[in-house]
């Protein structure tokens, strides 16, 4: 049985960090481990991917404040979110893609807000 279990989002205000996790179970031949977000009225983006080899990609709106990390062990993906702006609120997903198909599993999403 598939799983994801996301956790870190929360308030916080603006210039401050957060770290979002989520641990996957039941999942086998990852190609890639992202992190994606949803803004209210807005579609869904992709914020940072690590590949199964470790290449990173991040949107440009969030080079050098957020760092995609991943636990093979623990079959696991982190964001470290530093410096964090209004606009960085949204809903964030965590993303597994595996398999010769590339599907596509999510998690349950976590709420991010970034307010004074």
């Amino acid at each position: 049985q598939v799983q994801l279990v996301e956790s870190g989002g929360g308030l916080v205000q603006p210039g401050g960090s957060l770290r979002l996790s989520c641990a996957a179970s039941g999942i086998f031949n990852i190609n890639a481990r992202g992190w994606y977000r949803q803004a209210p009225g807005k579609q869904r983006e992709l914020v940072a991917v690590v590949t199964s080899v470790g290449t990173t990609n991040y949107a440009n709106s969030v080079k050098g404040r957020f760092t995609i990390s991943r636990d093979n062990a623990k079959n696991t993906v982190y964001l470290q979110m530093n410096g964090l702006k209004p606009e960085d609120t949204a809903v964030y997903y965590c993303n597994f893609n595996a398999g010769r198909q590339l599907r596509d599993y999510w998690g349950q999403g976590t709420q991010v807000t970034v307010s004074s």
